[in-house]
C-alpha cells in the first residue's frame, strides 16, 4: 500500500510538472488596452527551449497596432522589419501607411531557469470593435537548434497559443489622450530606488507647438541617479529644461546632461523652474485627459509614467492655479 502511494505520489508530481510547464506559456503583460489608445506591449518569456538556451525572439506586430517602437534589450542586437499597412491610420492627424511590422532580438542568453521581457510600444487603431483579439506571434529560437513557435491564434494557426490582447471600447482604459477622469491623480510610480509622484501637464491651445510637464523624483537609495532623457507619442521631441533670469526676461534653457536626482533627496520640476518641455507637438494637450511619458534614468533605467493633463495654468496635478505661459518664453 505504502508503495503505490508513493508511485501516486511521484505520478502526481509529474503531472503537475507537465501542467506547469505547459501553463508556462510566453504572454502579455497587459492583456486588455482600450481602441484608439497608446500600448505598451510587454512580452514575457518565462523560460527557454526545453532545457536549452534562447537566443533569439521574433514577434510580429499585428494589424491594428502602427507605429510600434521596440525598446533595446541590453545583450541583444535589435532588429525590425517595415512594410505596407493593410489600412492607412490616423496618426494624430497625419496619416500612417507603413512601419514596423516584426521585432528581432537576437545574440543573447536566456537560460532555460530563467526569466525575461521584451517590449515595444505603438498605438491602436480607434477603428478596432470593442471585443476584438489581436494576437503578438513569437518565434523563440534556442541554442540547440531547436524552436517554440507561440503562434496559434484561436482556432487558427500552428503552435502554441500566441499572446494575445483584447481591445476595450474608447475610453475604457488609461492611455493617450483617453477621457479618464479617475486617473487624473495617479499614485506613484516607483522604478527601483526612485519614487517619482505628481506627474501632469498643461493643457495647450491648439496650434500651440509646445507644451510642458512636471513631476517630482524622490531618491531613497544610496547611489545618484539622473533623468537624462524622456519620450512620448504626443510630441517629435522632449527635452529636459530649466528657468534662469536673463536681464528681466525669464528664459528657458535645455539640459543636455540631464537633471540630478542624488541620492536621498527629492527633486521637483515645476512650472517656472526644471520642467519636461514638449517640442513639435502633434496636437493639443487636452485637459483632463491622460498622456504616457517614458522616462529614462542613468541608473535606474526606463520607466512609462501617466501625465494627467490639467488646465492651461495648473500648478501642480490637482488645482489649477495661476502660473507662466508657455507663450510667454523664448527658447535659448
Amino acid at each position: 500500500m505504502t508503495m503505490f502511494m508513493n508511485r501516486l505520489a511521484w505520478a502526481g508530481a509529474i503531472s503537475l510538472a507537465s501542467l506547469s510547464a505547459a501553463n508556462a506559456h510566453v504572454t502579455l503583460e497587459t492583456a486588455e488596452a482600450a481602441a484608439g489608445s497608446s500600448y505598451k506591449a510587454v512580452i514575457r518569456v518565462p523560460h527557454g527551449c526545453n532545457g536549452a538556451t534562447t537566443t533569439e525572439i521574433r514577434v510580429k506586430v499585428p494589424e491594428g497596432f502602427y507605429s510600434a517602437k521596440p525598446m533595446p534589450h541590453a545583450g541583444w542586437q535589435l532588429e525590425t522589419v517595415t512594410g505596407a499597412y493593410a489600412d492607412t491610420y490616423m496618426h494624430h492627424g497625419t496619416p500612417v501607411s507603413d512601419g514596423v511590422t516584426a521585432v528581432i532580438w537576437k545574440g543573447g542568453e536566456l537560460p532555460d531557469a530563467h526569466y525575461d521581457e521584451f517590449v515595444m510600444r505603438g498605438s491602436l487603431s480607434s477603428d478596432i470593435a470593442p471585443g476584438t483579439e489581436l494576437y503578438f506571434p513569437v518565434e523563440q529560437l534556442c541554442a540547440d537548434g531547436s524552436a517554440s513557435h507561440w503562434t496559434g491564434m484561436g482556432e487558427t494557426g500552428e503552435g502554441e497559443p500566441a499572446p494575445k490582447l483584447t481591445v476595450t471600447a474608447a475610453g475604457t482604459a488609461h492611455g493617450h489622450h483617453q477621457n479618464a477622469p479617475e486617473a487624473m491623480t495617479p499614485g506613484p510610480v516607483t522604478l527601483g530606488d526612485l519614487e517619482i509622484d505628481g506627474a501632469f501637464a498643461r493643457a495647450t491651445l491648439p496650434g500651440a507647438p509646445v507644451g510642458g510637464g512636471f513631476l517630482s523624483i524622490t531618491n531613497n537609495g544610496d547611489t545618484d541617479d539622473r533623468l537624462v532623457a524622456a519620450s512620448s507619442d504626443v510630441a517629435g521631441e522632449l527635452q529636459l529644461h530649466n528657468m534662469r533670469m536673463d536681464g528681466d526676461v525669464m528664459k528657458m534653457h535645455q539640459m543636455p546632461d540631464g537633471i540630478p536626482v542624488p541620492a536621498h533627496e527629492t527633486v521637483t520640476l515645476k512650472p517656472g523652474g526644471m520642467h519636461i518641455m514638449f517640442m513639435d507637438l502633434n496636437g493639443p494637450l487636452v485637459e483632463d485627459t491622460v498622456i504616457d511619458v517614458e522616462l529614462i534614468f542613468e541608473e535606474a533605467g526606463t520607466v512609462v509614467v501617466p501625465f494627467p493633463v490639467g488646465s492651461i495654468a495648473a500648478k501642480d496635478a490637482s488645482h489649477d492655479m495661476p502660473g507662466m505661459d508657455h507663450g510667454d518664453m523664448k527658447a535659448h
